[in-house]
């Protein structure tokens, strides 16, 4: 199913005082804690990045989900919100398509791990990713949604952000100068 995705992220410095604002505002758990593995895929020239699309396999507890995403036609890059198309389905057996995309070509080109919670209303989302550099919270939804929802949780607008966990994880490695290649708990101990 495609559907579009329009999301932002900002640091959280206190979790559970983030929980008790959400659930202040009326927002249900619908996923406790749960540990999230990612795989991107893409061409030994990495095209898929190269055009701003990825294609990942995400084991998400016992579920294994195939998710593609690519900028819309009239993608702004300077917009505040973060938009993409997001074609993705659950499957049965994620390993057998990972190895059914590497036979195809495509080969795991980065792997992200986080433990996530999530939280929503009647019109978004809210979740938490535990990531091995820092916690984060990401809104999904209607951008007037996520405007209204980051004001209410009380924050600025210049901590919301836009970039992937790819790109914070870019940016983390020059902060740092981490050799790690993944953004995972092995490759950066706790």
């Amino acid at each position: 199913m495609s559907a579009d995705e329009i999301e932002v992220k900002f640091r959280v410095a206190d979790g559970s005082a983030l929980e008790r604002k959400l659930a202040a505002l009326g927002f249900r758990q619908i996923t406790p804690r749960t540990f999230e593995k990612n795989v991107l895929f893409d061409t030994p020239d990495r095209s898929l990045r190269a055009q701003q699309s990825i294609l990942r396999v995400r084991q998400y507890g016992k579920r294994w989900v195939v998710t593609h995403k690519r900028l819309p036609q009239n993608n702004d890059p300077a917009a505040r919100h973060k938009h993409r198309i997001e074609t993705e389905t659950e499957v049965a057996d994620g390993d057998a398509i990972s190895t059914i995309f590497s036979q195809l070509g495509y080969a795991p080109a980065f792997t992200y791990e986080k433990w996530r919670s999530e939280y929503a209303d009647a019109s978004g989302h809210c979740v938490i990713d535990e990531t091995p550099i820092g916690l984060f919270a990401e809104l999904e939804g209607p951008p007037e949604w996520i405007d209204a929802t980051s004001q209410r949780l009380g924050l600025d607008p210049s901590e919301l952000s836009t970039l992937s966990y790819g790109r914070l994880f870019e940016e983390w490695r020059e902060a740092t100068g981490s050799s790690a290649t993944d953004l995972t708990f092995a490759a950066i101990p706790q």
